[in-house]
């Protein structure tokens, strides 16, 4: 891994991985099953959650410009590991995003990988991230993952406090039975 970031425009760099972020939220909202609800999240922010958003926001908006002057590193144990990990994180992604998508908006997901992770689209994006960090070699690009990954666990309180809200004693019960990040449902 390089120190120094590489910045060259390029076919092979770190950006082709990226539209697929974008692509996968368009299909979510056009098939959502049910009627879209009116209060979002997002609404439901104080000050503090509002900055948080929005620094987040800046730093992957930083790391999706990076990626576009940042070449993969094509042919080295570098790429074949990190390309293998993005591969995951975007297979995880995917099922997430359609445990979503299938699930009415009047009722909290909680089939599929939410069986195992309240969160499970945060660390899909964080495992994608990282493995685009390790096939490009670049520091940079890790450091800003890291710092978005560290973000979105802080939104994920205010998520949890949304749904709570939204969803009342059925949340608070897929909470009880599900961790927050990763493991086994308690019985």
């Amino acid at each position: 891994m390089s120190l120094v970031p590489a910045f060259e425009i390029g076919l092979w760099n770190a950006w082709i991985f990226m539209p697929y972020l974008f692509l996968i939220v368009i299909i979510v909202g056009k098939f959502k099953k049910g009627e879209e609800p009116g209060k979002t999240e997002l609404d439901a922010m104080n000050q503090h959650e509002k900055r948080i958003f929005n620094f987040s926001m800046l730093v992957f908006l930083s790391t999706l410009v990076y990626s576009i002057f940042l070449p993969l590193n094509l042919g080295t144990v570098w790429f074949y590991a990190g390309i293998s990990i993005t591969l995951i994180g975007l297979l995880a992604l995917t099922i997430a995003m359609v445990n979503f998508t299938t699930t009415l908006w009047d009722e909290p997901v909680t089939k599929g990988l939410y069986h195992y992770s309240r969160h499970p689209v945060y660390i899909a994006v964080a495992i994608f991230l990282l493995g685009v960090g390790i096939a490009s070699a670049s520091w940079l690009f890790l450091l800003l993952s890291i710092v978005f990954t560290i973000l979105n666990s802080l939104r994920a309180i205010n998520e949890e406090r949304f749904c709570l809200g939204k969803y009342g004693d059925a949340y608070r019960k897929y909470m009880n039975r599900t961790p927050r990040w990763l493991g086994m449902p308690k019985s």
